[in-house]
């Protein structure tokens, strides 16, 4: 599995980004995020929610204040994993 970046993120917990879920995500005409704002969102959210339906999947949240309305916001969710040696990985953006 090829890692386009991995990171810590806000609750201290280690985060990557496969190249097999970038193209799976980048096949939606909507995602277009530059890297560095996904892993800005990952390191420096402006809030985190959970999913209600699965405890392991978080949502992070940044309002980047500069952008204009339509792509103000960017949402990345993660899949936590409790089992030693998962690693944990962005689900999409």
């Amino acid at each position: 599995m090829k890692i386009i970046f991995e990171t810590i993120d806000k609750t201290n917990r280690k985060i990557h980004l496969s190249r097999e879920r970038l193209k799976h995500i980048s096949k939606h005409p909507h995602m277009h995020e530059p890297i560095d704002n996904i892993e800005l969102t990952l390191k420096n959210p402006t809030t985190i929610r959970y999913f209600e339906d699965d405890e392991n999947i978080r949502y992070f949240y940044k309002e980047f204040k500069h952008m204009d309305s339509s792509e103000r916001y960017l949402l990345v969710a993660v899949n936590y994993f409790k089992r030693k040696g998962v690693r944990n990985y962005i689900i999409f953006y």
